[in-house]
């Protein structure tokens, strides 16, 4: 009889091309052995699944484009491993990340989640992309190690936690969205303990375009997450990209745009602008400083608008979610006022 590997690594993968090869050929590498590979074909129409299989991975198939969070649930029924490693196809492990999360789980017991982040080296070199995947690598490292959300581009947790939980919730999310963060509430609202293991690292291969950034970050990121934070009790976590200084900025934002578009009328208003320039700047200062010890300065100056142009549709994302949870709410209400006595 074959013994259970401690960690049983699950990748949804759909077209992976060069990006999935990285993959595949980093987790090769590792000197921990202690491990079987689950890769879930989701309706591929490249090689994906033939190359999974050189690199000796079990290979599932979904019934066709059924999203990554189907594709990870199939892959956890089947997983042996005591914890389930979830790693994106377009994510190339570092060094010894697996080595070194087996450690960690084997010396922390008491860890029933963990997700590390992207590293500083984003493969993809266009400036959307180095300042989408550096920005994610800089919150994360930021964040606070006992975190309240969890992350499927590499994460892990118990097996027999993840089943009991149901696993991703695909009936809510039925693409890919905000499905791991839900994961992660849920985890928090049984008092698991999640750890953000920060040195835990992966190289991102997406060339992230602006367009796609904004469509990604308003409609499966922004609006879901609003829903999500009004509908749970979770709605006081103060962690990642949720913290009081965002929202101050997100307000600041909008004041300065208030502000400059009076000032074409009355030119006094241009004192406030500058005002709330200085304040965006003081707020956000360690992030631009971030970027240029990175980037070096041009770089640092030309995220300074893209930033806050984020913060202006993070604000109305939360604008639409607020009305769209008050919109369900209602129609829920009036179902319910409608419906009652009729059973009466």
């Amino acid at each position: 009889m074959n013994k259970s590997p401690l960690i049983s690594i699950i990748t949804p993968v759909y077209n992976g091309g060069y990006p999935f090869i990285y993959c595949l050929l980093a987790m090769s590498r590792t000197q921990f052995t202690d491990y079987e590979l689950i890769v879930v074909d989701d309706g591929s129409t490249d090689e994906s699944a033939a190359i999974a299989h050189k690199f000796g991975a079990k290979v599932l198939q979904t019934s066709g484009r059924e999203g990554p969070g189907a594709a990870r649930n199939q892959g956890a029924e089947v997983a042996k491993g005591k914890y389930l490693c979830f790693i994106d196809a377009d994510c190339e492990v570092c060094e010894n990340a697996i080595a070194d999360l087996a450690q960690k789980l084997q010396s922390q017991p008491q860890i029933d989640a963990l997700f590390g982040s992207y590293d500083d080296a984003p493969a993809a070199t266009n400036f959307i992309a180095q300042y989408k995947n550096l920005m994610h690598h800089y919150v994360h490292q930021q964040g606070s190690e006992d975190a309240s959300t969890f992350w499927s581009g590499f994460g892990v947790i118990k097996r027999e936690l993840f089943l009991q939980l149901g696993g991703f919730d695909i009936e809510r999310y039925s693409r890919p969205c905000i499905e791991d963060i839900d994961l992660g509430y849920r985890l928090k609202q049984t008092d698991a303990k999640i750890h953000l293991a920060k040195e835990l690292q992966v190289k991102h291969h997406k060339a992230w375009k602006l367009f796609g950034l904004i469509k990604t970050d308003i409609f499966d990121r922004g609006i879901p997450w609003t829903i999500l934070l009004l509908s749970n009790k979770s709605n006081r976590i103060n962690d990642l990209n949720l913290q009081t200084n965002s929202r101050i900025s997100a307000i600041a934002t909008y004041s300065l745009l208030l502000c400059l578009l009076a000032s074409i009328f009355y030119a006094a208003a241009i004192i406030p602008s500058l005002i709330l320039i200085m304040l965006l700047l003081i707020l956000n200062w360690d992030t631009y400083l971030f970027f240029y010890q990175k980037r070096g300065f041009w770089f640092a100056l030309r995220v300074i608008p893209l930033h806050w142009l984020y913060y202006f549709y993070a604000g109305l994302s939360f604008v639409i979610g607020t009305l769209a949870y008050w919109k369900t709410n209602l129609l829920s209400k009036d179902t319910i006022s409608v419906e009652f006595p009729a059973s009466s």
